[in-house]
């Protein structure tokens, strides 16, 4: 039988682009085996990460290195250097590594929840993180009936089914693939110590599991942009649209594909047809039928602008590229 799931997704070092090259720190003696360094250059920086990586933000620092570009990283044997060759610049940097700064950076961080606080908008006690505490002992409430009048069981944690439920409340939308790794990494967290299994999760772990999974560049007009360059045509103002019937077409039999039910669901949400919260139904939404509805609601051709706007609702920051919610 072969078992296939996620071991474990974590948030690596993100200063903007991903890593392009690492090579673990040399050591000189088996003491150091018991502490190992990464040393990696993305587009733009030269950085260093302490492993093992478990998502704090404060086990890794980066600096610019060639702003126009790095092309390359070499080790000296005895771990002491880094060097970075530019490629435009046509330059060659010799960095010394100073392990001392960034442990010194760790333990002024703080322990425990207090390094993942600074992650989210606002920290411990900004509107963000008081908005997940509200939506995860809400989801207690959800998933034992809300009209319900039994006595309610108090709980720090929520069964694991309600997981991408709180996820997509905070913002976040995971692909059933991703929703399922999730899973996956939480029920076997602790397989190997104890033979169990885990059905449920507490909130620390929770802000950990989102932090982790979550794009670490934010969601970008360029990624919703290059998806229309690849399914759509261009159209007569040259640029790449998709008609309304194909788009939908799509969201009904391609990748994680919506029943017919899901997306007029959806869709209802979006433009607001249907009181938030609340499963859409045909004869609230629209007296000719669901069909009609979106055939009034989505114009006969949908731009990357368009969908991300117009659809989604979201907004362009002011450099076109982030999204905002």
């Amino acid at each position: 039988m072969q078992l296939n799931y996620a071991v474990k997704t974590l948030l690596g070092p993100a200063y903007g682009s991903p890593i392009e090259h690492a090579q673990v720190l040399p050591v000189k003696s088996t003491l150091e085996l018991q502490k190992r360094y990464l040393v990696f250059i993305n587009k733009d920086k030269v950085g260093l990460q302490i492993l093992p990586v478990d998502g704090n933000p404060h086990k890794t620092c980066a600096i610019v290195c060639h702003p126009n570009g790095v092309a390359g990283m070499a080790l000296s044997y005895d771990g002491r250097f880094a060097f970075t060759a530019g490629g435009q610049d046509r330059s060659v940097v010799q960095w010394k590594i100073n392990l001392g700064a960034l442990e010194a950076a760790v333990s002024l961080g703080g322990e425990d929840l207090t390094p993942f606080y600074g992650l989210v908008s606002g920290g411990r006690e900004g509107k963000f993180y008081r908005e997940l505490e509200d939506y995860f002992y809400y989801s207690q409430i959800r998933s034992q009936g809300i009209d319900t009048m039994e006595t309610r069981q108090v709980s720090e944690h929520i069964c694991l089914s309600e997981l991408p439920f709180v996820m997509r409340a905070i913002g976040f939308y995971p692909s059933e693939e991703k929703i399922e790794d999730m899973f996956n990494e939480i029920k076997f967290s602790e397989y190997v110590e104890t033979g169990k299994l885990i059905d449920k999760i507490n909130l620390p772990d929770f802000l950990k599991v989102y932090l982790n999974h979550r794009p670490p560049f934010g969601n970008t007009m360029d990624g919703i942009q290059n998806s229309f360059n690849v399914l759509g045509y261009t159209n007569s103002e040259g640029k790449k649209a998709i008609r309304r019937e194909d788009f939908l077409n799509l969201l009904l039999t391609k990748g994680e594909h919506m029943t017919e039910e899901e997306m007029i669901d959806c869709f209802s949400t979006l433009f607001g047809l249907t009181p938030e919260g609340w499963k859409s139904e045909p004869a609230a939404t629209c007296i000719n039928g669901p069909e009609i509805c979106l055939q009034k609601e989505l114009p006969e051709e949908i731009t990357a602008e368009i969908f991300t706007t117009e659809i989604l609702g979201l907004t362009l920051s002011d450099s076109s590229e982030q999204l905002i919610q």
